[in-house]
């Protein structure tokens, strides 16, 4: 993913006045001086880290039948055929493509119910970066939080996150406890701060030294975190909430789904860390922490796959029992051996820094392209995704009218992007924004189709700023995680 130059060729063969010719001589002079301290040439534009060996076709329709689509789907994105949809950014959660090397590596794996040298080579990587005692593999990160909150949940506790994911929270409140969401607070979805993610440490301490405090089961941090725009958390914050944590007697779990872009932001963001590998801080974090939880779908680079990981023997023992009853086998954890390897292998990818370049570059040239458009976004731009601020795109619609969802379904309608709405729909009351996430899956899509996705964010704000975007209402809707499922309509214009 790059960001392109937009002057004219220095090699014009059109004669042009002496001024002109020494300014492109300076140009010229310009950019040979753009060299490192190594003497390596700077360029402006940052590549894929891969190439294409294998391609899949794109759909594209006419707009009145993704209306079509769309109106036969329940207007509810997660409904829609993928058939239908052009550029799919409805997550980053299982849809990247895979490395050549992960392919071959699923090639060797050993499908033994028990003791598979797959598992072996699983565990291995995990604790190459994360080294906690004891790691069990499950299908994916939710089925992590199901087997650690069936320990560590119940009526009446109250488990603290900066912020939690909707499935996080689910399990959480399925379990009769209360998810609390301790984020700093800014005014605004588009001021400045290198670590928006990070977790409010006083109103931590409050509740942690108040009369709820003996209710806490564990603390928990997400990173990066998701709903806040996929803002990442300083090592800094880690550290004062570990300490606080731990003085008062309470595990410290990461919810570590994209902790590699995390730490590839606390490199480049915070001072002292520029020097040191994407490795080590890892392994900071993980150092901080009692245990995480992780969706390998995310920065494992796998299509399936995560797991629990903890160091507390009786939580782990108790872990292992619930893992066995609904998972597998701990040593596959409902997975296929030739995931456990694929996983093994994308974890020693995800930390190599072209790639990461690459990943937040993608997400940078895209964000800074729909902000130089007038276009609300999530700022600083994050890792994962763009994150479109529908409340500011849509200033008069009132919330119970669902404005994320609203602008969610124009992208669809007017060029068959599939977004994921973070507001109201998703979460009710508890929102604090209304946002639109286009998540980028990972090695996917190249710089024409992120080109292409500007310019249908650009016609959806055109429509917004018109008053030509209806408001949704929802018709049906199950007790819990209803953006899944639910069936909306439009309100008439």
């Amino acid at each position: 993913m790059c960001t392109q130059s937009s002057s004219s060729s220095l090699d014009s063969s059109v004669p042009v006045p002496v001024d002109a010719e020494l300014q492109q001589q300076r140009q010229r002079d310009s950019l040979l001086a753009l060299e490192d301290e190594n003497g390596e040439p700077i360029y402006a534009t940052v590549i894929e880290p891969f190439r294409i060996k294998t391609v899949e076709p794109l759909y594209t329709y006419t707009r009145k039948q993704r209306k079509d689509f769309l109106r036969d789907a329940d207007y509810n994105l997660f409904k829609l055929s993928s058939e239908n949809v052009t550029l799919d950014f409805l997550t980053d959660s299982g849809t990247g493509a895979m490395s050549a090397n992960q392919w071959g590596a699923m090639m060797i794996g050993d499908e033994s119910y028990a003791g598979s040298p797959s598992f072996v080579r699983f565990e291995q990587a995990v604790k190459h970066l994360f080294p906690f005692k004891h790691v069990l593999p499950t299908h994916q990160g939710r089925a992590a939080e199901k087997v650690l909150f069936s320990a560590l949940g119940g009526k009446g506790r109250v488990v603290p996150n900066n912020t939690h994911f909707d499935t996080t929270r689910a399990h959480v409140e399925a379990s009769g406890a209360e998810a609390l969401d301790l984020i700093v607070t800014f005014e605004s979805t588009s001021q400045k701060h290198p670590f928006k993610g990070n977790m409010d440490v006083d109103a931590l301490r409050s509740l942690l030294e108040g009369p709820r405090g003996k209710d806490v089961p564990c603390v928990m941090l997400t990173v990066t975190n998701n709903s806040a725009g996929g803002q990442p958390v300083s090592l800094e914050n880690m550290k004062l909430v570990s300490e606080l944590a731990h003085a008062h007697g309470k595990p410290l779990i990461m919810d570590a789904c994209r902790f590699a872009e995390n730490a590839f932001f606390i490199q480049r963001r915070e001072p002292g860390q520029r020097d040191r590998s994407i490795e080590d801080i890892v392994r900071d974090m993980a150092s901080l922490c009692d245990g995480m939880t992780m969706s390998a779908k995310k920065d494992g680079l796998a299509n399936i796959g995560g797991w629990l990981a903890i160091n507390d023997d009786k939580l782990a023992a108790s872990c292992r029992e619930q893992l066995i009853l609904t998972e597998g086998y701990t040593t596959y954890g409902g997975l296929a051996g030739r995931d456990l390897d694929a996983i093994a292998v994308g974890l020693q990818e995800v930390v190599q820094e072209p790639y990461l370049e690459y990943r937040i570059r993608t997400i940078d040239y895209f964000g800074k392209a729909l902000i130089a458009r007038g276009i609300p976004c999530v700022e600083p731009l994050g890792g994962h995704a763009i994150y479109l601020d529908a409340s500011r795109m849509l200033p008069s619609m009132p919330r119970k009218q669902l404005p994320g969802h609203s602008v969610a379904c124009a992208l669809y309608v007017e060029g068959g992007i599939r977004a994921c709405e973070i507001g109201t729909l998703m979460f009710g009351g508890a929102a604090k924004n209304e946002l639109v996430r286009m998540a980028i899956p990972r090695r996917m899509y190249t710089q024409s189709h992120v080109d292409y996705a500007i310019e249908v964010c650009e016609r959806v704000a055109a429509l917004a700023r018109r008053g030509s975007l209806p408001g949704y209402k929802i018709v049906e809707q199950p007790p819990s995680l209803r953006h899944f499922s639910a069936k909306l309509r439009p309100f008439t214009l």
